[in-house]
């Protein structure tokens, strides 16, 4: 077994394009030093423009697989990334803090693509208050964040919130981690006009964050220097699938 780096486990959607899903996850944990495990959920039809399909894995394959992981190697973080609906992630959420009371738990909650695929069944929304509070932090985009927060699921700081700023327009590319009742801005560290929208850039930044709280830093540093890779991949290339360097 190789011991020499944390290990960090993607439970995400398979995307052929490599942008998104477990195959940017993996990139991104290689590139942090941590050792990427993974799980699929879905298997996607889809380019870095368009999601023209997607198909389940079944939740006995997910779990199972989930739990030989979890079993053989001591991991320290999880990133998850599209699920079906509620019922799913909290299957998903069972599993992991039944190996680890400890692990690091952080969602990205993929509701739609950007070319307004649905993933999740948003009429399971409202269940999701069952399981908020089994996770580390949830790291939604500005209209993901409308939707949750809509629906009662953020309020009494259950869980820390990495709100993503990429979708704003009063301040571009600054995100916000509410945490313990407080609001921290992080601030992009360079001219925002030099970012080149990326598929896939949520699922970079969950799994680098996961990757670093692996490596022992708190959530404000944890989000802080993910926020850092995620804009080196951003300027890395104009095209919609980025480097990762």
């Amino acid at each position: 077994m190789q011991t020499g780096r944390p290990f960090v486990m993607t439970v995400a959607g398979y995307d052929p394009s490599g942008g998104a899903g477990v195959l940017a996850d993996i990139k991104t944990m290689e590139q942090l030093r941590t050792s990427g495990l993974a799980v699929c959920t879905a298997m996607t039809m889809q380019t870095e423009s368009e999601c023209l399909g997607l198909e389940w894995q079944p939740m006995e394959s997910i779990t199972r697989t989930a739990e030989l992981l979890l079993r053989k190697y001591p991991v320290q973080a999880v990133k998850i990334g599209v699920v079906k609906d509620a019922a799913m992630l909290g299957e998903i959420l069972e599993v992991i803090i039944r190996s680890n009371t400890e692990i690091k738990i952080i969602w990205d909650p993929v509701l739609k693509s950007t070319s307004e695929f649905t993933f999740f069944d948003l009429d399971t929304l409202a269940q999701l208050d069952k399981v908020m509070g089994k996770l580390s932090l949830v790291t939604p985009n500005l209209i993901e964040y409308q939707l949750l927060n809509d629906n009662h699921l953020l309020q009494g700081n259950i869980c820390s919130v990495l709100m993503k700023g990429g979708h704003r327009t009063d301040r571009p590319g600054t995100d916000v981690l509410l945490q313990h009742g407080m609001e921290i801005p992080l601030q992009p560290s360079g001219e925002s006009r030099l970012y080149t929208p990326k598929h896939g850039s949520g699922c970079v930044l969950s799994s680098a964050i996961a990757s670093w709280m692996a490596r022992g830093e708190d959530t404000e540093a944890a989000c802080r220097k993910a926020k850092l890779y995620v804009e080196h991949y951003l300027k890395s290339n104009p095209s919609l699938v980025g480097y990762h360097s």
